[in-house]
């Protein structure tokens, strides 16, 4: 980890985090989203075999049979937001406030990056579309919310139209990604590696630099993964990602246990 210890250190890496960060801390699952939207629009999931179905596209159906997201936002909002107590509590979240990213891209909708630093007493500037970004100041670090954000229904990446009009890649927050992402270290914690968009925007991240004739100068980037994984080490592997794992702890203490690693390596150089 030598290269991302030296990035982190010298401000030069990105924090990706998804939604594992927040799940260390009781946010629900997207199988709890799938059981309300099922309660509430009166579907029988006994009927749908598994797998047959997903949150984007029962999301997309919800919005259908509703006209909105609104109520759907409004129920995920008060039941995506963890408590203060238990966000100061959160090693995790204390943890990706000492590493002093300067940009941290997150998926979530959720507030509780955004709250961890105002518990910690660290300023930051939450981007959630191209406005946003004139706000940005020197030495502050960035949340940026990448799939949007509870504070506005239009910016929310939840249905499955959302995802797909997100693949061309070329919305003002996906530029900002490219601008920031081709000369710094990235840090991918939190996320499960069957998330299409963000796999998708991995491999348009090793395109770019495939193309340019300059891949060789390309600064390492990282996966987190809670377990090991020889197939995704591979495929991510070709596409420029190392993979890192703690293959002596339980999954579920893994993403605490790694980032205390990294914080105390830094200390030491």
């Amino acid at each position: 980890m030598e290269d991302l210890i030296e990035a982190v250190k010298e401000r030069q890496a990105i924090l990706f985090a998804g939604a594992g960060v927040s799940m260390t801390v009781g946010l629900p699952s997207w199988r709890t989203l799938v059981q309300h939207i099922a309660a509430e629009l009166g579907i029988d999931l006994k009927d749908i075999p598994d797998g047959e179905i997903n949150h984007l596209t029962l999301a997309e159906f919800y919005r259908l049979r509703q006209g909105s997201i609104g109520p759907l936002r409004s129920w995920m909002d008060r039941n995506w937001t963890i408590p203060e107590k238990a966000l100061k509590a959160s090693k995790v979240h204390e943890l990706i406030c000492r590493l002093d990213f300067p940009i941290i891209y997150t998926t979530n909708f959720d507030r509780n990056l955004e709250t961890a630093f105002e518990l910690h007493g660290k300023d930051f500037v939450k981007i959630v579309n191209a406005k946003d970004i004139a706000r940005i100041r020197d030495g502050v670090p960035q949340i940026v919310k990448y799939h949007g954000d509870f504070d506005d229904d239009e910016s929310i990446v939840i249905a499955e139209t959302d995802y797909l009009d997100r693949l061309s890649f070329e919305s003002p927050l996906d530029i900002k990604f490219r601008s920031d992402a081709l000369g710094k270290t990235i840090l991918f914690i939190g996320y499960s590696m069957t998330d299409l968009n963000i796999r998708f925007l991995l491999h348009r991240l090793w395109r770019t630099w495939a193309g340019s004739g300059f891949e060789r100068n390309r600064p390492q980037s990282y996966v987190f993964m809670l377990r090991p994984n020889p197939i995704e080490e591979a495929v991510l592997g070709q596409w420029g990602l190392k993979v890192l794992t703690e293959r002596e702890c339980p999954p579920e203490q893994a993403l605490e246990v790694f980032l205390t690693k990294l914080s105390k390596e830094i200390g030491r150089k």
